[in-house]
């Protein structure tokens, strides 16, 4: 049987985005290392508050900068998107839009909880023929569900990455945001 959580953890996450240099727009994620409830799966930058963050916008850059070396100085927050929660984990996650400055060297990340970075064409999650969907059967659930997704090379991007990107690919390609 399914857990419905009636309180939710707080976390944050940065949706990292950038231009290129051929001028595409790129999303950054992370894969995460192979363990623990999220093992394996694409994400973005982020995790839970700490009791030292004095808000959740501080707990997604110190996340960033743990996860992926990112320091808050290369990160032009550009608005908050609305908060997604998840009856999975019990979590209610606010992400962030950031404007980023990519390193000049290759990205670094936290090995013990990234396995790796991705840049991903904005352009290639718009296209069609990326998104999918499957029936799903989780261990903790009692009936399959139908799950969207968009691939990513060998990978899918679904569950809250997949809330959280869905709805920003078309404004971002239209240029909401200055990026």
């Amino acid at each position: 049987m399914s857990t419905i959580h009636t309180t939710f953890r707080e976390a944050a996450v940065l949706v990292p985005v950038y231009r290129d240099a051929a001028g595409d727009l790129q999303l950054v994620l992370v894969r995460r290392g192979d363990f623990g409830v999220h093992g394996g799966q694409l994400a973005f930058p982020g995790g839970k508050r700490d009791p030292d963050d004095n808000s959740l916008l501080s707990t997604a850059l110190r996340e960033t900068e743990e996860e992926i070396h990112l320091p808050p100085t290369s990160v032009e927050v550009l608005t908050q998107l609305p908060a997604v929660s998840t009856n999975a984990s019990g979590f209610r996650v606010t992400p962030f839009l950031g404007r980023i400055t990519r390193p000049a060297e290759e990205w670094r990340w936290m090995e013990h909880e990234i396995a790796e970075v991705l840049e991903v064409s904005v352009r290639h999650l718009a296209d069609p023929a990326t998104h999918g969907e499957e029936l799903v059967q989780f261990p903790n659930w009692p009936d399959p569900q139908q799950i969207a997704f968009y691939r990513v090379g060998e990978y899918r991007l679904w569950g809250l990455s997949y809330r959280i990107i869905r709805p920003l690919i078309a404004p971002l390609l239209a240029g909401k945001w200055d990026i």
